[in-house]
């Protein structure tokens, strides 16, 4: 390899003009598989004298060794490092890393992390010794250059979890290297310097990552875990140096010493809630350790006392708090309130706290409104995307409030007579005196409680009508659009409220309309979203059945103005419950929904091209734009389900919708995929034929599965079985259709890392195609009984789903060509093998469909004659009455277990809005309390969620072991035959007695003997099947079959 040539490349990429940097490009693209090629880049790393030259070198190691270090499926065909190469690699790594500047650094980081998770400690078992030496030098580099060792260790290993040989070697490491850590903690935390804030900042997350499941046993010794508690501690309640409160908060939150404190609040609450809190603590499992009863008696009350001194500063606004450490903060008060002992001492400061700390946080922001009128789709993704935003202040503080309206019920009183004072003011006060903010915070404080006021048994909630009417009504016309908003929120949070006079409700209704016709967008989409529940009460159905189409079109306005995915769930509800409304719009509103999603999905792919290279390894992610657009693609899905009466709106449909389906196919937008299958589903199914457009949609999924989206043949499936049953005639005239469900089939078998599950789908695509297609792919039977035996015969099969679905695709070749599938079994030599295993096997066939499946294949197999039945087993023939008698027999038990699946099926729960009573019930204690009883509310221990949650899991847990030890038979329930089948229609009843009667007539000789080989009993109960037929016949009684299986909406699932 030549350096100078490499060193010459990497130089000509930083050239002024773009030809000379392509070609560059293209000479490393070609020298990069070559040996030696990192040594050269990791040479101009430790002696270039271009400094200039170390960011593109190291940025070309960083993707050399993402891509080459192992082989990944990312990128299967790139030529790896040679094991000699990576040996000198790991060598050179960390001095180089100890001597280089902070941009080349940041870059040798993630290869270090990169290389541990694949060669530590096997490969690399000089690691840690360096790390340590690192550490112990006097040089703050070399130290700083320790610490990204060490954090890289505790990254790749803080997921091991205790009883593991890793486990064990990593807290070897926290042992060997915390003692030094703590030491340089101690120092740091001293300092004022950026570096120092630098170095504090990655020591404390090493503590963070080592602690992140297990809390090893050197940490829980009592002065090891005083010496980091006083650290993080110090750290808490150090003054942050001048140079890290410059620039706005965002930029300020960036600076180390911001990350350091944010880290010492994290590790704090982690000790305390993860393993220092005696209610979280599942005591069936374990009493609680020394360590739990030390840290929850002395540590933790001692950590509450800094937070309310913390607190106390921020509030007489003598210093400034970054969003984490106030979140941090209102998180560790939130898990005092359950335990009786840290209850105790939040209990009286809890008045002021509400009042001053966690009120105002709740209140909006200057930069809250700002966003409201400058950047409005920003500050609706801000608010009611509140799980995104995990260091948000206002989120915790609303989770705090809800922890202690349920724990401790009594303070809701307390917290509703803060309110009504708030909203009382703000009534009395005169009109350029009012405080806007303070309002609009007390009505987002008692939206937060609604779950609670409205409880059951609560003796608040008859007075929620009249708070509404006087308090929340005016806000519908403030001039303030955050309270017009606000107040829209407030009704929504209150959708369980049963108004008592009808009048108010027709009110709110009326606001709610208005609102809709804001000028300000936040006002809009929270009134859309007030406008849903709503629906549940009569009259607001009957009143917007003629405005539906009105409203309908503003939700879609809305949509295409906000990414909002709560308004599809809104236009999803809509288009369900008022359908016979919709449908004459039914196209007009397809098409704006097509548009709406066919902008989501451009705007999503620019910001995919926009992606790097890294973000692209690890994959697409649900962004806010997918969420929305998975949205719109359910309201397609609903709004189709509801035409199927209306089959000409459902064909002009189908061609609008195509536009939809091929962006999303072609870009292989994975997190679509399902929804729009669903949709070709519906479209298919509602029809019960297959247009030309829906053709061209089939072609389009033959490409999507053979572009590499195999693993999406489950969510194809439905739609590929509507295909094959309702476009049989079109399928049969093109060979090239059967060719391509043939190889959807077969290359599920072909390839190897394909498992038992996703086949199960491919033998049922099978069976689809040798039911409808009879006749007419008997070259397809050949190949279809070759994957199965091809598994059966040669293959331990584990899973009792795959077993019996393999053995039924056998038995469907079978009823579609007797005679043919007994020739390509004869010639692999497999018929005496398959028939054993299928009799030997019957009492696996236990749902309708396989006993129904099995019935008519034996039928068919006594259609042959004899001279056709193969001489290897013959002799076991008379078995196939045998057979066919214990499938009748079990028949009318699997018949009854389907009505019961089907009934399920179609039992839904009307209470789709209802709070859980459990949650929120009120017992009759903290009904009748009165204010003069508080002084004396004993400290108890209130109920913890999260353990019982726990425990739960648990439970959960120990049955899966359990039911590990047996095949489940769970995927064989009726419930898991979702598809119409053309074997739904064949009654095999009837179906056996007129083939044994044509065998008797026939063939009376071999009837005869094959009913020489049965047992009296045998022989009379299969008489009784054919007089079971005869009596249906002659009486004219209707048969159970067909079967019916309706599609429904489900939230766009059918």
């Amino acid at each position: 390899m030549d350096a100078t040539a490499i060193r010459n490349c990497i130089a000509a990429t930083l050239d002024a003009e773009a030809d000379v940097r392509r070609r560059a490009e293209l000479q490393l693209k070609q020298a990069e598989g070559q040996h030696g090629f990192t040594d050269c880049l990791l040479d101009i790393l430790s002696s270039e004298q271009e400094a200039n030259l170390h960011l593109p070198t190291v940025i070309y190691l960083k993707n050399r060794v993402n891509r080459a270090w192992e082989r990944t499926d990312y990128y299967p065909n790139e030529t790896l490092i040679y094991e000699d190469e990576k040996a000198r690699f790991r060598e050179r790594l960390l001095p180089i890393l100890a001597s280089a500047q902070n941009r080349v650094r940041h870059q040798l980081v993630p290869i270090l992390q990169r290389i541990l998770h694949f060669d530590f400690p096997e490969k690399w078992p000089s690691f840690m010794d360096y790390t340590l030496q690192l550490l112990n030098t006097n040089d703050p580099r070399s130290v700083l250059a320790g610490l990204q060792c060490l954090l890289a260790v505790c990254r790749a290993y803080r997921f091991k979890a205790s009883n593991t040989e890793s486990r064990d070697h990593f807290d070897k490491i926290i042992e060997a290297s915390f003692p030094r850590l703590l030491a340089i903690c101690n120092e740091l935390v001293n300092q004022e310097s950026d570096e120092a804030g630098e170095m504090l900042h990655i020591a404390l997350k090493c503590y963070k990552h080592a602690t992140w499941l297990e809390l090893c046993a050197y940490l829980q010794q009592s002065a090891v875990n005083l010496g980091w508690c006083s650290v993080f501690l110090q750290t808490v309640s150090k003054p942050i140096p001048a140079s890290a409160m410059q620039g706005d908060p965002l930029e300020r939150e960036r600076h180390h010493w911001w990350k350091a404190k944010k880290w010492a609040y994290f590790n704090l609450n982690r000790l305390y809630i993860r393993h220092g809190n005696p209610s979280a603590l599942d005591r069936s499992v374990e009493p609680a350790s020394q360590f739990v009863k030390d840290f929850s008696t002395q540590v933790a009350p001692e950590i509450l006392k800094h937070y309310l001194q913390e607190i106390e500063k921020w509030v007489s606004k003598t210093v400034w708090l970054s969003r984490p450490c106030l979140s941090y903060t209102i998180v560790f008060l939130d898990e005092c309130i359950r335990p009786k002992e840290m209850w105790a001492h939040l209990k009286p400061h809890l008045t002021n706290l509400v009042t001053h700390f966690i009120f105002p946080v709740l209140c909006l922001s200057e930069e809250d409104i700002e966003k409201f009128e400058e950047e409005p789709e920003e500050y609706l993704h801000r608010k009611l995307n509140f799980y995104e935003e995990v260091s948000a202040p206002d989120v915790s503080a609303t989770n705090f409030l809800v922890t202690l309206t349920k724990a401790r019920r009594k303070q809701t009183f307390e917290l509703l007579s803060f309110i009504n004072d708030v909203v009382n003011q703000y009534e009395q006060a005169p009109p350029g005196q009012k405080n806007h903010i303070a309002k609009e915070g007390a009505l987002r404080m008692i939206g937060t409680l609604a779950p609670v006021i409205l409880g059951k048994k609560s003796p608040i909630a008859s007075q929620v009508e009249y708070f509404l009417v006087r308090y929340v009504f005016p806000d519908f016309t403030s001039d303030q659009g955050f309270l017009r908003a606000r107040a829209c929120d407030t009704i929504e949070k209150f959708e369980q409220l049963d108004f008592k006079d009808e009048n108010n409700l027709l009110t709110v209704y009326r606001h709610i309309l208005d609102c809709m016709a804001d000028p300000k967008l936040p006002v809009r989409v929270t009134a859309a979203l007030a406008l849903q529940p709503l629906i549940r009460h009569d009259i607001i159905r009957t009143s917007m059945q003629t405005s539906i189409p009105t409203i309908m079109q503003q939700l879609l306005k809305l949509a295409n103005e906000a990414d909002i995915d709560a308004l599809a769930n809104v236009m999803e509800d809509f288009v369900e419950v008022f359908a016979a409304e919709l449908t004459p719009f039914a196209v007009a509103l397809s098409e704006q929904l097509r548009d709406t999603y066919l902008r989501i999905v451009r705007e999503l792919l620019e910001n995919n091209e926009r992606r790097d290279d890294l973000d692209n390894e690890y994959g697409d992610f649900l962004d806010d734009k997918s969420i929305t657009a998975l949205g719109v693609l359910q309201t397609i899905g609903t709004l189709i389900l509801t035409l199927e009466s209306t089959p000409d709106i459902l064909l002009h449909i189908e061609s609008v919708l195509m536009p939809v389906i091929q962006i999303t196919l072609e870009n292989k937008l994975y997190d679509l995929f399902n929804e729009v299958f669903e949709i070709i589903d519906s479209c298919t199914f509602s029809a019960k034929m297959i247009s030309p457009n829906m053709w061209r949609a089939f072609e389009l999924v033959h490409a999507t599965f053979k572009s590499g989206a195999e693993l999406y043949l489950e969510d194809m499936l439905p739609a590929l079985d509507n295909f094959v049953q309702y476009g049989a005639p079109q399928i049969i005239e093109k060979p090239e259709y059967v060719q391509a469900l043939y190889e959807m089939v077969t290359d599920m078998f072909a390839d190897g890392k394909i498992g038992g599950v996703d086949r199960i789908c491919a033998c049922k695509l099978a069976e689809a195609m040798m039911l409808s297609l009879r006749g007419h792919i008997d070259n397809c039977v050949h190949g279809f009984i070759n994957a199965a035996m091809g598994v059966l015969a040669n293959q331990p099969v584990l899973g009792k789903s795959y077993k019996v679905h393999l053995m039924e695709m056998v038995i469907n070749a079978i009823y579609y060509n007797p005679i043919l599938s007994l020739q390509v079994l004869e010639s692999q030599g497999w018929t005496n093998k398959f028939f054993s295993l299928w009799f030997s096997s019957m009492s696996s066939f236990t749902r309708v469909h396989d006993k129904q499946l099995c019935i008519l294949a034996i039928i068919a197999l006594l259609s042959i004659k004899p001279e056709q039945v193969p001489p290897s087993i013959a002799v076991g023939w008379p078995r196939l009455l045998q057979g066919i008698k214990i499938l009748f027999d079990t028949l009318p038990e699997a018949m009854r277990n389907r009505e019961e699946a089907l009934k399920d099926d179609f039992q839904f729960d009307s209470g789709t809005y209802g709070y859980e009573e459990s949650d929120d019930e009120w017992d009759d204690d903290d009904a009748n309390w009165t204010g003069g009883d508080n002084d004396a509310e004993p400290v108890t221990e209130a109920k913890d969620e999260s353990t019982a949650y726990l425990e739960f899991l648990n439970e959960e847990a120990q049955k899966l072991k359990a039911d590990e030890a047996e095949e489940s038979d769970d995927e064989l329930g009726e419930d898991s035959v979702l598809l119409e089948s053309p074997l739904d229609k064949i009654d095999p009843y009837l179906a056996f007695r007129d083939a044994f009667k044509r065998l008797e007539a026939e063939q009376p000789q071999f009837c005869a003997s094959l009913l020489s080989h049965l047992s009296a009993q045998e022989r009379e109960a299969l008489a009784e099947v054919c007089r079971r037929a005869d009596t249906q016949d002659m009486l004219g009684l209707p048969s159970p079959f067909p079967i019916s299986r309706a599609r429904v909406a489900t939230n766009g699932t059918s």
